[in-house]
């Protein structure tokens, strides 16, 4: 293929992830993409388990979407690659490698409900990828549904940014269509189902807002786009075109600081209102024109354009385990050609390795492909050692990506396999899984010699366990689950000498070593710095010196859990020109680190939850005192839709089992939802209980 008919259809590709919070319609708006696209013959209900995207056992089951699946559908003659992401906060992550890999975004609201606690997180996720993005408010048909209500809360706690491109026609059960404000023309069904939308004239009695809307968005639209802005001075608004009007919003689309709202029923046929929005406004993936990297070996910033003649450059976003073909390797190719049959280079790792099959997703169905090209997104079925965030890159011309950041798992459980013949079978299932996700963890502890998992929380670890009972054939007996600790020092600044000598005939071992121990501010991370003169550490003992302080990190003086937001600067010390070695400098910093510690006023920290509790007002009092037993800190209480919310900022470790308490002091009828806040310094009495608990 030329690059010019290359270009051309790259510029007709689309890499969209719907992202939202939990129970929004993430996924029913997904299948009303795919049934308008004709990819589905009818629309699956989530609730009733036959939504295509969420294929795996335990997400037909519970109704909500666990892994983020992948699908592939056409509009109007371009592609469009969907990743249907989870909206329940344990499984985050998912929506965090998607973004990464993703050009544009659909945020979908739930039009009863307006902004909510996890799509705070997932816009906030959007931001951190610079990722472009229209608005979807769902549900607006249903008792309950207000555009405009949930609109004013995108302005209030998202951005003001965001101007309506559609204005639904009807409220609540009476929606019928929307007008576009751009074409200036209303689109109608009678029932949300019919094939397809009519045309017909805006409605008068709503024409003073459409109009009033439609200054605002050209206005907002234009001051974007330079060429655009210069024939609206010069000529006034009645001179622009629709052209000239998507033209202008679709620049700022891309520019991430306006936002595009349309509205409806994310099953009905409204949907394709959305799929023109999405075609016409998120960008294609030559809209980035140069991805930049590093060389593995220099570091130098190594810049490749979006181009099918460029040398090869992918990233792997998701590893997943298919029963039908193995290990899956998910990868967004951004620069040249991956064949199916070539050998490839893992510049993250350093491995020359050999690509088998390459196939498309259409969510857990497969399709056999020769090549995946600069812009698309596809899959390696069974490529060895490479992972999520790994680059693949040309054997030739190395280059590495951006990696992606995941959260620290805060909770963790022992496990045991129920029997001994399930001892090996449970280790190999747990490491599949824990090549898979990237927020599962697997340690021992050195002292029981247990085996501990760690996940982003329980419904996390819960779904581990029966994919391991399902998938792997593998019974385990798990423990109460254990809150992930830190520690940190409160003392502004204390140094310690660390010395390490050993003579025992021939050449001994000699180190000396003097640390300063600084506290940060809580969620700084760790920082070392060398401030050694006159060599009196010499320089190639300096790496030594970093790991021994990690190694004394790893095992905290108060209660042996990690430390945390401390700034360690080795500035002094001493050396033997024979009995000097790495080891030595390395227990010598280990040793001063120890003693800095101890001196510097050490403190336990522990992670705190942010807690949404939706209620209906009759049980609130009851919520409220159960947040207060918990050590919980009320920050906000406010109406929506008749029921109350209550934000809450609670520790973690009085918050296990917390969903079921809920329900039994709320007949049912209260739902909430977590996510992992900060971390903050432990009161002294309880502390003093785990400290004891830790010996």
């Amino acid at each position: 293929m030329s690059q010019e008919s290359h270009l051309d259809q790259v510029n007709k590709l689309r890499n969209v992830g719907i992202i939202a919070h939990i129970d929004a319609g993430k996924t029913t708006t997904t299948e009303g993409i795919l049934y308008r696209t004709g990819k589905k013959h009818k629309i699956g209900a989530v609730h009733e388990g036959q939504a295509e995207m969420d294929w795996m056992q335990q997400e037909k089951e519970r109704g909500i979407t666990i892994t983020s699946a992948a699908t592939t559908c056409f509009w109007r003659d371009h592609h469009i690659n969907i990743i249907d992401t989870p909206g329940h906060i344990d499984f985050t992550a998912e929506v965090e490698r998607s973004l990464r890999v993703l050009d544009g975004a659909v945020v979908v609201f739930d039009g009863k409900m307006g902004v909510e606690a996890q799509t705070e997180t997932v816009w906030r996720q959007a931001n951190k990828y610079k990722v472009p993005r229209i608005c979807f408010i769902n549900k607006i048909n249903q008792t309950g549904g207000d555009f405009q209500r949930s609109l004013k809360s995108i302005h209030a706690q998202l951005s003001k940014k965001a101007y309506p491109i559609h204005l639904p026609i009807g409220f609540e059960q009476s929606v019928k269509g929307v007008i576009d404000l751009v074409d200036w023309k209303a689109y109608v069904y009678d029932n949300y189902d019919d094939k397809e939308l009519k045309e017909v004239e805006v409605p008068a009695d709503l024409v003073d807002q459409a109009q009033e809307l439609r200054h605002q968005l050209i206005e907002h639209a234009v001051a974007e786009d330079d060429e655009i802005l210069t024939k609206y001075l010069e000529e006034g608004l009645d001179k622009l075109t629709s052209t000239d009007i998507k033209q202008a919003i679709r620049t700022a689309t891309l520019s991430g600081e306006f936002y595009p709202v349309s509205g409806g029923d994310g099953r009905g046929v409204i949907v394709e209102k959305l799929l023109d929005l999405v075609v016409d406004f998120l960008p294609a993936p030559t809209d980035t024109v140069n991805i930049i990297g590093r060389h593995p070996k220099t570091a130098k910033e190594v810049i490749r354009p979006t181009s099918i003649d460029q040398p090869l450059t992918a990233l792997a976003f998701k590893i997943a385990t298919d029963p039908f073909v193995g290990k899956l390797c998910f990868i967004r190719v951004y620069a040249g050609v991956l064949k199916a049959g070539s050998y490839v280079l893992n510049a993250t790792t350093g491995d020359k390795q050999r690509v088998g099959r390459l196939v498309r997703m259409f969510a857990d169905k497969r399709e056999d492909i020769d090549m995946i090209e600069s812009g698309d997104i596809g899959a390696i079925v069974g490529l060895k050692d490479s992972f999520t965030g790994h680059t693949l890159s040309d054997l030739n011309q190395p280059i590495i990506l951006e990696s992606i950041d995941f959260a620290e798992p805060p909770v963790s459980i022992a496990i045991e396999p129920a029997t001994k013949a399930d001892q090996e079978k449970m280790s190999l299932a747990l490491q599949r899984l824990a090549e898979e996700d990237p927020t599962f963890r697997i340690s021992v502890d050195d002292e029981t010699n247990q085996t501990i998992i760690s996940g982003m929380g329980e419904l996390h670890l819960e779904i581990i366990v029966d994919r391991m009972k399902r998938e792997f054939k593998v019974v385990a007996n798990i423990g109460e689950p254990q809150v992930a600790y830190r520690e940190t020092i409160k003392k502004a600044e204390v140094t310690a000498q660390g010395k390490y000598i050993r003579q025992s005939g021939g050449r001994g071992q000699y180190g000396d070593v003097w640390l300063k121990l600084e506290a940060q501010s809580l969620g700084a991370g760790f920082e070392f710095e060398n401030r050694i003169k006159g060599g009196a550490i010499p320089q190639e003992y300096i790496p030594a010196v970093k790991n021994g302080v990690l190694e004394a990190m790893n095992r905290g003086v108060v209660a042996g859990y990690p430390m945390v937001d401390i700034k360690v600067t080795v500035y002094d010390g001493s050396y033997h020109d024979v009995d000097s070695s790495e080891l030595a400098f390395k227990i010598a910093a280990s040793i001063a680190f120890q003693e800095a510690a101890k001196l510097a006023e050490p403190i336990l920290l522990e992670p705190i939850i942010k807690l949404e509790v939706v209620t209906p007002e009759d049980f609130m009092g009851d919520v409220i005192g159960d947040i207060n037993a918990r050590r919980g800190r009320i920050e906000s209480m406010e109406d929506k839709l008749g029921v109350k919310v209550i934000m809450a900022f609670v520790p973690l470790a009085s918050m296990f089992g917390y969903t079921n308490d809920l329900r039994s002091l709320t007949q049912g009828r209260a739902s909430s939802t977590m996510e992992v806040h900060n971390y903050q310094e432990v009161p002294s009495s309880i502390a003093l209980e785990i400290t004891s608990k830790a010996r």
